[in-house]
């Protein structure tokens, strides 16, 4: 561990999309969270001795800290550090103050300069001492955009953390590229990431955090998280209307219209509940590389759930021009998460032509849309040598 620790290493976890029961989700339906390849990756390096050191170029964060002053401040807010317990409003309040966050501070540079200090701070204070390290976490993932990019910063910082802690493993032997934790290891490093996220977000459901840890994809109903047994991985364009939405007020919205129109309503939430339980029935038959006969069906499911969700009150017109211009081109589309603008995923065939793919996303573009071409399905929590990550990653971290 020591040679490969002083060398550095790099963990990566995904982001992750709602494949079916948003919004429905919320009144106890299944929904179906996918993990996403669009990754945020963490260099962990030993740092200068009695150093702490983070950097996020992403939201512009970068701080140091003495680990003898982290050691006093863990000292006075230390009673209440368990990764089964929420962080306290005290507790917080004093990461705040010594980090110079305004109370009422959200912006992403605050949010994550916070759930760094409580989680280094909490996982020393049950493993071991303050340690003495160098991070810089870069993301693909987009913030704000209803991706999980703050559950994969928490899920990379637990590993990393627990690691340098001692509290897990170091996997990667010499010689290889990447390597995974155990079942076990796997299951701490979730709880601690929930912690970073409870920070984050306040009261978060678990689902997004589970995604980046276990990957592949996860079934969702009523606090209850069961993950699929087989997914395959499934090519998708992914595509970012930028238009600006308030998850709280669509929310509020759909429970609106159930209230005043139950007998309506709610058979269109029993609707997308059944179409999340046949897609989980699809996907678990589907072998790893699925010839192109099983695509129709999930076409069809996102059809249909996307005009339910429209019903639902959470479409948007820049949502019907995507599905319009994918359309077009022979793809079908469907909102992700909470709707309202933001993203839509758009499923690729295995049968799609390459100029088809690259047609749509020159459309998709011309509209003001920022587009990738990705994968869903993919794998969970990651442990990399820093010589196997690809070369605009490993530039943008060893650049900080």
């Amino acid at each position: 561990m020591v040679a490969m620790w002083e060398r550095g290493l790099a963990v990566s976890a995904p982001g992750k999309v709602i494949v079916h029961g948003e919004h429905a989700v919320v009144h106890g339906k299944v929904a179906l969270a996918v993990a996403l390849d669009l990754r945020t990756f963490l260099r962990l390096r030993p740092g200068a001795e009695g150093q702490v050191r983070v950097c996020l170029p992403g939201v512009g964060v970068q701080r140091s800290w003495n680990t003898p002053e982290l050691r006093a401040l863990r000292g006075r807010i230390a009673a209440d550090f368990e990764d089964s317990k929420s962080p306290s409003l005290e507790q917080l309040d004093a990461l705040r103050e010594f980090a110079g966050i305004a109370a009422e501070a959200s912006a992403p540079d605050s949010l994550a300069t916070l759930a760094f200090l409580y989680m280094c701070l909490a996982i020393s204070a049950k493993y071991g001492d303050v340690p003495s390290v160098d991070i810089v976490v870069w993301s693909e993932l987009p913030t704000g955009a209803g991706l999980g990019s703050s559950a994969a910063y928490a899920v990379c910082l637990a590993a990393a953390l627990l690691m340098v802690c001692g509290a897990i493993s170091c996997p990667l032997q010499e010689g290889e590229s990447t390597a995974r934790w155990t079942e076990e290891e796997l299951t701490l490093i979730n709880s601690w990431a929930f912690q970073g996220e409870r920070v984050i977000h306040g009261n978060p459901s678990g689902v997004d955090n589970a995604v980046g840890t276990w990957g592949g994809a996860l079934r969702y109903q009523a606090g209850k998280i069961t993950p699929l047994r087989r997914v395959p991985t499934l090519r998708i364009l992914l595509t970012n209307t930028k238009v600006p939405r308030s998850t709280k007020v669509l929310v509020a919205g759909v429970k609106e219209k159930i209230l005043k129109f139950p007998a309506i309503m709610n058979p269109v939430l029993d609707s997308i509940d059944a179409i999340s339980q046949e897609c989980q029935s699809v996907l678990e038959e589907m072998p790893a590389n699925p010839s192109p006969e099983y695509y129709p069906v999930l076409e069809e499911f996102f059809d249909i759930n996307q005009h339910h969700l429209n019903v639902l009150g959470v479409g948007h017109p820049s949502l019907d021009r995507l599905c319009q211009v994918t359309a077009s081109h022979g793809l079908h589309s469907k909102l992700t998460g909470a709707g309202g603008g933001g993203c839509a995923i758009t499923l690729l065939p295995p049968d799609t032509s390459p100029l088809t793919v690259e047609a749509a996303k020159q459309d998709l573009c011309a509209c003001g849309f920022e587009c990738w071409e990705t994968k869903i399905g993919a794998p969970g929590v990651t442990l990399h040598s820093l010589s196997s990550l690809n070369t605009q990653v490993l530039h943008v971290l060893s650049q900080s």
